[in-house]
């Protein structure tokens, strides 16, 4: 059985509110979970302790038993202390798509063509 530590949504339409749960990763996601570990209300500004609310043993004692945090409650759990922050790397994330490049190849060879021709003429 695979535990995950992640966020299970609450309250209205267009008025989020989210339980942090440690559930079974085959359960629907605001379906049955184990045990609620804390809350977290994106309504509230970035400042507020009550944001987010966590009980840190608890967490500890599932991240202990293998249970792996989605993305979005291992940034959380990085900001409360509870876990080290990790290397988050994507080395092609600042390089243009495929198309992009084709295009900007042959943008430089169209460039290439007309500069050829001004300086054969130039030449003679």
């Amino acid at each position: 059985m695979a535990i995950k530590i992640r966020l299970a949504r609450g309250g209205s339409k267009k008025r989020p509110f989210y339980r942090i749960v440690a559930a079974d990763s085959r359960m629907p996601r605001d379906g049955r979970f184990i045990e609620k570990l804390g809350t977290y209300n994106p309504l509230l500004p970035k400042d507020r302790e009550d944001r987010v609310h966590m009980n840190v043993e608890r967490v500890q004692y599932w991240l202990g038993l293998g249970a792996q945090p989605t993305d979005r409650v291992a940034r959380m759990l990085e900001a409360a202390g509870v876990r080290e922050k990790t290397e988050r790397s994507n080395p092609k994330k600042g390089q243009p798509g495929t198309k992009a490049q084709e295009r900007a190849e042959a943008r430089a060879a169209k460039a290439a063509e007309a500069s050829a021709p001004a300086e054969e003429s130039a030449e003679g």
